[in-house]
């Protein structure tokens, strides 16, 4: 599965021409790797694929602490000082770890991953999206810049695909933008699809404790996680000129990845 997932990856990444000489690690995917030192790993957050799990994960193995991923808040995993990014790291530490260090990073398909963004963000009293961004999504496309309706789905798209693509917030940005596959030799494509078996794995590889496994928690524990099924409901209330518009945003994830753009 790994050698395919990989493969895939690569044929992709040299078609397109995505493969660049670098002198040192682009800034903006540093800020998104994650070094957990005692198992040596190193792990990039793409968010809305099981990120918060994989930190509380990572803080757990680093920390060494007698407790479970459940007593490990959402909010304070984002924003704990024991993990730590490979931006707080010197360019020649970062290189050195990005040589020794097992590197992973998961996937999931582009539009659910999406779909999850929209109801995680956009439906929630979290102030900066539920407000600040809520609020710039309405004066751009409502008469009534006063209106405090929550933002649509069809409005969160249309917002989104008259973004650059550079400019677009981490949980919507493409996933090959954040981790930099083509340039970055992961040694673990993970999908959200197989979460679970891939997690284990890695768990496995890094020599991580029998007793350690990855975490099933949700944030919002009483509602459904966004799904297949979710993610047509939410896509049957766009046109399909807007349709066509955010599946060629995020192309190169669906070819990077091989996930179906039906």
């Amino acid at each position: 599965i790994q050698n395919d997932r990989k493969n895939t990856l690569a044929s992709v990444c040299l078609e397109k021409n995505l493969l660049k000489s670098r002198s040192k690690l682009d800034f903006h995917v540093a800020n998104q790797l994650f070094v957990e030192h005692k198992h040596k790993l190193i792990y990039c957050e793409v968010p809305k694929v099981g990120c918060s799990n994989w930190k509380r994960t990572i803080f757990l193995l680093q920390a060494d602490l007698n407790m479970t991923a459940a007593e490990i808040e959402h909010d304070h995993i984002h924003r704990t000082s024991v993990i730590k990014k490979l931006t707080s790291y010197p360019p020649a530490k970062q290189e050195e770890f990005l040589s020794n260090y097992t590197k992973v990073m998961f996937t999931r398909h582009p539009l659910e991953r999406l779909v999850s963004a929209y109801r995680d963000k956009l439906l929630h009293s979290e102030p900066f999206y539920s407000i600040t961004v809520a609020n710039e999504i309405r004066a751009m496309f409502r008469k009534n810049k006063n209106s405090s309706e929550k933002v649509s789905f069809q409005e969160f798209v249309n917002f989104i695909i008259t973004k650059n693509l550079n400019a677009l917030d981490i949980h919507w940005k493409p996933m090959f933008l954040l981790c930099d596959p083509c340039n970055i030799p992961y040694d673990v494509l993970g999908k959200y699809e197989t979460l679970g078996l891939d997690s284990e794995y890695v768990l496995k590889i890094i020599g991580a404790p029998e007793s350690m496994h990855y975490p099933s928690l949700k944030r919002y524990s009483s509602e459904k996680r966004t799904t297949g099924d979710i993610t047509l409901e939410y896509f049957r209330q766009l046109s399909s000129e807007q349709i066509e518009k955010i599946k060629k945003l995020y192309e190169l994830d669906f070819f990077l990845f091989n996930y179906s753009m039906k």
